[in-house]
């Protein structure tokens, strides 16, 4: 069992008040979560400020607090640490209770507003392929060699996040592929892990209820990339123009990938179908099942990371050929008669037009492209009426409907939607509140060759509404719905 002092190693101490060779059983920061010689860590919370709940960590067996303000009254035999940044120190005590888990395999962050999913999962099946143990934090779920653990943030906490990469090195893992969202990065619940390598994939608006400034988002992602060794690599997408912006202040190993100029992992789309991918990487042809332009950027991305990390490009090109893209991106469905549905997580503007222009690329005929699409509650809310704009450019007809409303009202969501349709798009959309009636309007609307779009949620299996989520699954509707045909 460690102690307290020992947990403090590199905090930014500004005050003690008792004795810190105390040993500590487990680290908290919820005060529910808190058992007998805890020692408890105050945040300041989104939503809650944990200083209001130092009592009650004490009373449920806290033996020690460390905060960002000192409460004015204190308990006897209770040591009291003042920090600087409370959710830092819990990062950095996290890591040191689980022994540094991050320091005995190789950790490798991927960043930017999409394609990280796909990017850590390619990553994870890759190496899994190559023979090697492996570990996935991801937004759809978190894995062990194989075995699912479930996801409820992109990012798990600092304490679940040590947990988890300490039950991977206990499992002989020596890689781990991890999403970092801009959220994670700035609260910290990254601090701590050593990283070998990160990547960048893109930025566009999004997540600006939080950040409050596309400037702030952006420092936020560029943060990851300042922070990182110099032993680490850096890998950026230059065809974003934010790509180089990232780097800028690093003192990792800077690598390039690009479909458009000279990089260091270079890519040309030779043709795109229904059917997959043909590329040209590094001079090098490949036929990979992954569709679409952003997707080639994904399939970059994995393959300049793994040959940064050491392995053999050949080995790898060969192998990624043979992987299947992640659940819910870009996730297409099949009728009978010939109508082709696409589940895909696009959740913001940029990602929405992404896959619409993919669509459009693949499109042979006079085939119709339906477009049911949502938008999340307490969210972003600028990015709504753009949604619904994009929505209409790129599609032959559009049913707005609902999302995850979270603690909004689903009509409200909806007529800030509606607002991003102009007067002559007008004719072409229409508005179903009811998501699994939306997804079965579609398809009775859609002909056999014609695709149905399915945007937002791609691979959730619920729908939040109220704080309670129920049971719902896009593809599993429409599988049923097709069924019927």
């Amino acid at each position: 069992m460690k102690t307290l002092q020992e947990l403090l190693y590199k905090v930014q101490l500004l005050a003690t008040d008792g004795h810190t060779d105390k040993p500590v059983s487990g680290i908290a920061f919820d005060s529910r979560s808190v058992t007998e010689g805890n020692v408890f860590v105050a945040t300041v919370g989104t939503q809650v400020d944990g200083h209001q709940y130092i009592s009650k960590a004490i009373e449920k067996g806290a033996t020690a607090i460390v905060c960002q303000t000192l409460p004015e009254t204190r308990t006897e035999g209770i040591t009291y640490v003042q920090v600087r940044d409370s959710e830092k120190a819990l990062g950095l005590m996290a890591s040191r209770f689980y022994d540094n888990p991050s320091a005995k395999m190789k950790v490798v962050g991927i960043t930017g507003t999409n394609g990280k999913t796909t990017t850590v999962t390619l990553l994870y099946r890759l190496f899994r392929a190559l023979g090697y143990n492996v570990g996935l934090l991801s937004t759809v779920q978190n894995e062990i060699n194989g075995e699912v653990i479930p996801s409820t943030h992109t990012t798990p906490d600092a304490v679940q996040l040590n947990a988890l990469m300490a039950e991977m090195v206990r499992r002989g893992c020596t890689y781990c592929f991890m999403e970092a969202s801009s959220h994670a990065i700035v609260q910290h619940r990254i601090a701590g892990i050593q990283f070998a390598g990160a990547a960048f994939s893109n930025i566009t608006h999004d997540h600006l209820d939080y950040h409050q400034t596309f400037d702030n988002y952006i420092k936020a992602k560029k943060q990851l990339f300042d922070e990182l060794p110099v032993q680490a690599f850096a890998l950026v997408n230059i065809d974003d123009k934010r790509g180089r912006v990232m780097v800028q202040n690093t003192k990792a190993n800077i690598k390039t990938y690009s479909l458009q100029t000279m990089a260091d992992f270079r890519a040309r789309l030779i043709s795109n179908s229904l059917h997959g991918l043909h590329l040209e990487i590094n001079q090098q042809e490949v036929w990979f099942q992954l569709i679409g332009n952003f997707n080639a950027y994904n399939l970059l991305a994995v393959y300049g990371v793994a040959v940064s990390l050491g392995e053999d490009s050949d080995e790898v090109l060969r192998v990624l050929s043979s992987l299947p893209s992640a659940v819910g991106r870009f996730d297409r469905i099949v009728s009978a008669n010939g109508i082709t549905a696409i589940v895909d997580y696009a959740h913001t503007p940029d990602a929405l037009q992404n896959v619409l222009e993919t669509i459009a690329e693949l499109r042979t005929g006079n085939e119709k492209v339906i477009t049911i699409v949502g938008c999340g509650g307490n969210r972003d809310k600028t990015k709504r009426p753009i949604m619904a704009g994009v929505a209409c450019q790129f599609s032959d007809h559009v049913i707005l409907t609902s999302d995850n409303p979270r603690d909004e009202e689903p009509e409200d969501i909806l007529a800030q939607m509606q607002a991003g349709v102009t007067p002559s798009n007008f004719r072409k959309t229409q508005t179903i509140i009811d998501r699994e009636e939306a997804i079965r309007k579609a398809c009775a609307m859609a002909a056999p060759h014609d695709i149905v779009l399915v945007a937002g949620k791609g691979h959730e299996t619920y729908q939040e509404i109220k704080g309670v989520k129920y049971p719902f699954d896009d593809k599993k509707i429409i599988e049923a719905i097709f069924s019927t045909l």
